[in-house]
């Protein structure tokens, strides 16, 4: 076997690590801490103690992301669970719950050596068993993305209690990239096996083995997480209680900072029209990175089962009709990346910008609605659509008006709604009552992680939040992810990577729009809230005020 990672490095000092790295995880543009580890760059020296007020916007409807990637859920989960990795800056892999990893030479299996004297919330030793579990009966059948990032692993081997060997049936090179505690936690098997694991009370009430433990949930007003004490290795969590506050409306989240009364939040917590007043302010702190590992991009997805939006030329028009210049403007206020397809430019080393385009051009979308069928009435309308967008923030209202407005003009009707997260995702999700769907799209370090579950027609599973609602069915698109996803090659894995973006805006089941900046907040006391690409979906170890 080819040693790829796996120094053995312990938590004695709080300082970074050295481990090696043989090339397999060369993405750039991140930072990474998890599992309460200390950040790379050197934390800032903190004070113990206290209780931290954080918020997430909109409210979890569970606790536990091995079975929801929704980000609040990531956000809350990533506290009390962990991964076997994290990552730093540069996506490289450093130990969490695995303290070193080697894979064959075939790249048909990774085998994992686990950190000792780790306990549960509930005193229970955590073990390759609970790996085990958690990849072949969790992850794997359960989680949105899981079913493709784990789709090649045939078998966990527990040789003993802390080695894990995965046997891949073929290489799958993303899945290095996905072991972070908020993207594939690692749940107790004691406490899953043998139950209903969708309803069983943990997934509300999580037993973990990260720095914080469940306390409560009133729901529609906050969650109470407290630091466990008697977590691995000598770095114990800084603070005493971290409160998770539910509040829903944009305005009264800059009310609740400036009155001292929130001291964190991220994935953009207040309006982006207040960004530059808060940025100004000594009172607090806006930071724009944090997000590099999750990489949301805000898209259209189209139901093709919708006679009209089955034509190509529809599609194309509804393309043509946006002024997404001006869109990043008035909408984002700047604060975003206008995108050319399904793969944003913070992957350079997979992004092409050398796809089919679609610049702004009224005319050319009213000539391809004519051809298409659909002639203009009297009224200068030709048809209605209705676009169904999740409650979570300002800008998606900003964005769905910015929308009806540019599709008017074209001749088309756009009835808007705006639907709690859990009405959305029964809508598009459980129901396929949709006509477009407007939300974030998460393509993570990896397209094989985050895209290919909305463009993969095996992706397509009715009930099943986040993968391909479209109904997008094209045996070469399937062709070009499946290979890719296997292709251990990283100049012919980027070819097929660029194959695919140019067929995504060829066929346009998805209309790209931009990759929001999300901004996190923190008040100007606060230390070690933004140590990764993870942000705020950090463990939070490490988290104190000064």
């Amino acid at each position: 076997m080819t040693q790829i990672f796996g120094t053995q490095v312990g938590r004695t000092d709080g300082a970074g690590f050295a481990i090696d790295r043989r090339g397999l995880l060369a993405a750039g543009g991140a930072a990474g801490l998890l599992g309460g580890l200390m950040p790379f760059a050197a934390a800032k020296a903190a004070r113990a103690g206290g209780t931290l007020a954080m918020t997430i916007n909109p409210e979890p409807n569970a606790m536990v992301s091995a079975f929801n990637t929704a980000s609040p859920v990531a956000v809350i989960s990533a506290k009390m669970t962990e991964g076997l990795l994290h990552y730093d800056f540069d996506l490289n892999a450093h130990p969490a719950l695995a303290t070193g990893w080697e894979m064959a030479e075939d790249g048909l299996s990774i085998r994992f050596d686990l950190r000792p004297g780790v306990k549960w919330h509930d005193g229970v030793d955590f073990t390759s068993a609970d790996v085990a579990y958690s990849i072949l009966q969790i992850l794997r059948k359960h989680h949105p993305r899981g079913k493709s990032v784990f789709a090649k692993v045939t078998d966990v081997e527990t040789p003993d209690a802390l080695t894990a060997i995965l046997r891949l049936s073929e290489p799958a090179p993303a899945l290095m990239y996905a072991l972070s505690g908020w993207e594939s936690p690692i749940v107790p098997k004691h406490i899953y096996d043998g139950t209903d694991v969708l309803t069983n009370p943990a997934n509300n009430a999580p037993v973990g083995t990260g720095p914080f433990k469940f306390v409560a949930w009133e729901r529609g007003s906050h969650i109470i997480l407290e630091a466990n004490r008697d977590y691995w290795g000598s770095a114990a969590p800084v603070l005493d209680r971290l409160v998770v506050r539910i509040i829903t409306d944009p305005s009264a989240r800059v009310a609740a900072f400036e009155a001292g009364e929130l001291h964190l939040g991220g994935d953009g917590p207040i309006p982006v029209s207040e960004v530059k007043r808060f940025t100004e302010s000594p009172k607090f702190q806006v930071e724009t990175r944090g997000t590099e590992l999750n990489n949301s991009l805000d898209v259209v997805e189209l139901n093709l089962r919708n006679e009209i939006l089955a034509k190509p030329e529809v599609r194309q028009a509804l393309m043509h009709a946006l002024n997404r210049d001006l869109m990043m403007q008035v909408v984002y206020y700047g604060l975003a990346e206008q995108l050319t397809g399904p793969i944003p430019q913070s992957l350079p080393h997979l992004y092409t910008a050398d796809v089919p385009a679609y610049p702004y051009d009224p005319d050319r979308a009213r000539a391809l609605l004519d051809a298409a069928g659909h002639a203009a009435g009297s009224d200068g309308m030709r048809f209605g659509l209705r676009l169904i967008a999740p409650a979570i923030g300002d800008t998606y209202d900003r964005a769905a008006q910015f929308m009806r407005q540019q599709f008017k003009a074209v001749g088309i009707d756009l009835e808007l709604v705006s639907a709690d997260v859990p009405t959305f995702i029964r809508s598009v999700y459980g129901e396929y009552d949709f006509d477009l769907s407007m939300f974030p799209a998460s393509v993570t370090a990896d397209p094989t992680i985050g895209s290919q579950r909305f463009y993969w027609s095996k992706a397509i599973a009715q009930g099943t939040p986040f993968v391909n609602a479209s109904g997008y069915s094209s045996p070469e698109m399937d062709m070009l992810l499946e290979a890719a996803a296997v292709e251990p090659d990283p100049a012919r894995r980027r070819q097929f990577f660029i194959e695919f973006q140019q067929r995504a805006m060829a066929d346009l089941p998805i209309l790209p729009l931009a990759r929001p900046i999300y901004v996190t907040v923190a008040s100007a006391d606060v230390e070690n809230f933004v140590v990764g690409p993870e942000g705020v979906r950090a463990s939070y170890g490490s988290l104190a005020f000064a």
